[in-house]
């Protein structure tokens, strides 16, 4: 596996003139830095107070200190130690208080991590394109499911309910001009919900607009040209995914999915007000031109959803080079065309009818319990393709017994997605109710409201039981780390120097760290659990409302008083759950916006979350790294072939994910000249075994191949970091560890307080990391520069 002088020169032909040739002057070597997860300053990494900006914006940005500005002017004064850069892009993910708004399309990104959680099967497999056609549609589910729950909430619960109820409206000045006792000009049934229809209208331009201004900021940056002759063989479609240029360019696909996704937004607005009208001139026997124009209006709306559904199906990601091609009129213009349904609509609807009085819920609120059964359909369908995707990969020998879920981790993601989905629209449409309806029990007798669809009192009756299932695994955790922490505690000691002093408090502690490290390893069978109990419990929620059309409470009223104790009590609970989620988002949100240590920490989830490009969801929050790793690329490819030098890419955390996918860009003779240094990286632990079919052990061995060299520090109390596992053949292993820690067990002359557990952070105060870093500095010093790729075929392999 030592690359190291691959791409060395041919010596020339005699020992006299090898004897009598001046060997090549010495190049500058350069250590470029990527911090982790909340991110730090250039000062701090770069250890200097005066750095000046070398390329970049506010956004994202190379530092190098002051004294190294002009450093290859002048490599002699770099011959021990290279030009040392920091890459700074925490503002990527929590540098504005505006992004703390994305906290609303957490289900949105939980839905795009399922699309990238396919097991590793070859890459021509056509299971992949069940799997991407799945994915996409539950996607758009949810965003048919985000603005149903938008249409509840302002449709039926305030304009038909509320407003149509004079106890309900009573004492609500805002609302007295739709009340019928007023008798208004806006006082009918279908002019209140044409009305109301502005608020999901809103919500729908609110997300085009929010990923239309993230689309030029994230998915614009292109790729570095590929040196001539450095390209594969292979054909780009059969490459390992993150070496193909176009992965980390998804302007186009985004821009396809997002006219589909809000045309799916609007046109449900317009299916909401048509079926109210369209079932008052059924059940009123109208026969004119009015009941004709709503049935074409209806034929006509569920034509272009068909047409949405048929061009995110066709939609897909071209990931061999960038996409540039300019979408068709069809897609273009789709969004305008349900936008025109929708004012048709509005105005049919609102258009006057004698007669016509609110009931109890708004027609077709029902629909949720099809949208449910819809999404479990698709739950089991990727389940199904996940299990096909995992035999050929283990046929073809890419299986990874690590992988989580033995590759069924996308679908129970994608499950977690539509239920979180479900808990916040359902939350807001409950709470609502609550404020309405001043006190009383919506649905109850005498309540001024009916409240919410029925489904979701049922959906809602499930929180706690999952509560519980939650509770269970966090005492199996505690019990865990406790049986951990007995086993490792003994040999804690045995780790350091027998001179100092044994301290039974000091070990425990550092064996509690230790064991509560280890329980990242245990997340997928929490996931698992959880998935199973919300799939047999959101089926018999959509059965007992489908069976008995009432609130788990009232459904069992005759039912034995235990069991209908147990249904109230759970019906009540789950219902404040499901507010209290949707409040304590809207808290997070407001908090992150006013503070910025807040807003930080907000960021951090987004770190780890919107690392992937958004393929599947349009909506869900930018994919940062689709600015980062061509940032990277760029800056590492220019750099070596401007100054023919090479390169130390060193990555903490995410920043090691980030440096790796930017090292897979490069050209393979660019590639063959970078080393990589990753410390407290999660590419096997998390990325490998939830993300298998880019970050397996074959793109992994890969990627250690045909670069320069790679070592990883990794240590036992890190939750977050761990070992790449990959088995290396003549040459050094990459693993470097478990490193201590701490780094003394007591007092010492060294240490005169008690060392900190570091866990995940400051690998540099290591002597390891000091030592390692110097080892791969020397291999390139010691490493002749390769050929440029215009003079000879020796750059082609």
């Amino acid at each position: 596996m030592d690359s190291g002088n691959r791409t060395a020169a041919a010596a020339p032909d005699g020992p006299d003139a090898a004897r009598d040739e001046a060997p090549p002057p010495r190049q500058p070597a350069l250590e470029l830095l990527v911090h982790g997860v909340g991110g730090t300053t250039p000062e701090k990494m770069l250890g200097d107070p005066r750095t000046v900006l070398v390329t970049g914006d506010d956004t994202a940005a190379v530092y190098r200190r002051a004294v190294d500005a002009d450093a290859e002017q002048h490599p002699e004064d770099h011959r021990t130690e290279p030009i040392r850069e920091a890459y700074c892009w925490c503002n990527l993910t929590s540098g504005n208080g505006a992004r703390a708004l994305w906290l609303i399309l957490l289900p949105f990104m939980v839905a795009n991590l399922a699309h990238w959680m396919r097991p590793a099967a070859p890459s021509g497999h056509r299971g992949h394109r069940v799997y991407d056609i799945l994915v996409r549609l539950l996607a758009l589910s949810l965003t048919v499911l985000l603005v149903a729950a938008a249409c509840e909430v302002a449709l039926d619960l305030t304009a038909w309910q509320c407003a149509g109820s004079a106890a309900c409206a009573a004492g609500k000045s805002w609302m007295g001009f739709l009340s019928p006792a007023q008798g208004g000009p806006w006082s009918g049934p279908g002019r209140r919900i044409a009305l109301a229809a502005l608020f999901p209208l809103l919500l729908v331009g609110f997300l085009w607009w929010l990923s239309r201004r993230t689309w030029s900021a994230y998915e614009s940056a292109s790729p570095p040209p590929r040196r001539p002759g450095t390209s594969r063989d292979v054909p780009p479609a059969q490459r390992p995914a993150l070496t193909r240029r176009g992965f980390w360019y998804g302007r186009r696909v985004v821009a396809r999915l997002r006219a589909a996704h809000t045309a799916a937004g609007l046109l449900t607005i317009a299916v909401a007000l048509l079926v109210a009208a369209v079932d008052h001139d059924r059940r009123a026997g109208a026969d004119g031109t009015l009941a004709a124009t709503g049935r074409v209006l209806l034929t006509l709306v569920l034509l272009l959803a068909a047409l949405t559904v048929w061009i995110v199906c066709r939609t897909a990601r071209s990931e061999a080079e960038p996409d540039e091609h300019r979408d068709r009129f069809l897609v273009r213009a789709l969004p305008f065309a349900a936008l025109g349904a929708l004012v048709l609509s509005a105005v049919h609807t609102a258009w006057a009818r004698p007669g016509w009085v609110s009931g109890d819920r708004l027609p077709g609120s029902g629909a949720f319990g099809g949208i449910a059964v819809f999404q479990g359909l698709l739950v089991l369908g990727l389940l199904g393709t996940a299990g096909f995707l995992q035999n050929a990969a283990r046929r073809h020998g890419h299986g990874d017994g690590r992988a989580a879920l033995k590759g069924f981790h996308g679908a129970s993601v994608a499950l977690l997605g539509c239920g979180l989905g479900g808990v916040l629209t359902g939350g807001a449409a409950q709470r609502l109710a609550d404020w309405l309806d001043d006190g009383a029990t919506p649905g109850r007798p005498g309540a001024p409201i009916a409240g919410p669809p029925v489904l979701l009192s049922w959906q809602a009756s499930v929180l706690p039981v999952l509560l519980v299932v939650v509770a269970a695994f966090a005492l199996l955790a505690g019990v865990q780390i406790l049986l951990v922490r007995r086993r490792v505690e003994p040999d804690i000691p045995g780790l350091y120097d027998k001179q100092e002093r044994p301290d039974e408090q000091r070990a425990r502690r550092i064996a509690g760290t230790i064991a509560r490290a280890g329980l990242t390893d245990s997340a997928p069978v929490l996931v698992g659990a959880v998935c199973v109990v919300t799939l047999v419990l959101g089926a018999g929620a959509v059965a007992g409302a489908w069976l008995t059309d009432r609130a788990p409470g009232r459904a069992t009223e005759h039912a034995p008083v235990l069991v209908h104790t147990a249904a109230a009590t759970a019906e009540s609970l789950g219902s404040w759950l499901m507010g209290a989620g949707v409040l304590l988002l809207a808290v997070m949100g407001w908090r992150a916006y006013r503070d910025r240590s807040t807003r930080r920490t907000v960021g951090i989830l987004w770190d780890v979350g919107t690392f992937w490009p958004r393929a599947a969801h349009p909506f869900a929050p930018p994919c940062y790294a689709e600015r980062a790793v061509p940032d990277l690329t760029w800056r590492m490819a220019t750099w070596t072939e401007e100054n023919d030098g090479r390169l130390v890419i060193s990555g903490h955390s995410q920043g090691s994910v980030l440096a790796a996918a930017a090292v897979w860009q490069l050209d393979l003779v660019t590639r063959s000249r970078v080393a990589l240094l990753t410390y407290g990286s999660p590419l096997e632990r998390l990325y490998g075994r939830w993300f298998p079919a880019c970050f397996g052990p074959a793109a992994l061995t890969g990627l250690h191949r045909e670069m320069d060299d790679w070592r990883n520090l990794w240590r036992l109390t890190d939750p977050i970091g761990g070992p790449v596992r990959l088995t290396c053949e003549g040459g050094p292993a990459i693993d470097l560890g478990p490193l201590r820690d701490p780094l003394a067990f007591g007092r010492t002359l060294r240490h005169p307080l008690p060392a900190q557990i570091l866990g995940h952070g400051d690998y540099q105060s290591d002597p390891a990391f000091e030592e390692t870093r110097a080892e791969l500095i020397a291999r390139l010093g010691s490493s002749v520069p390769g050929q440029r790729a215009e003079e000879g075929p020796a750059a082609d392999r």
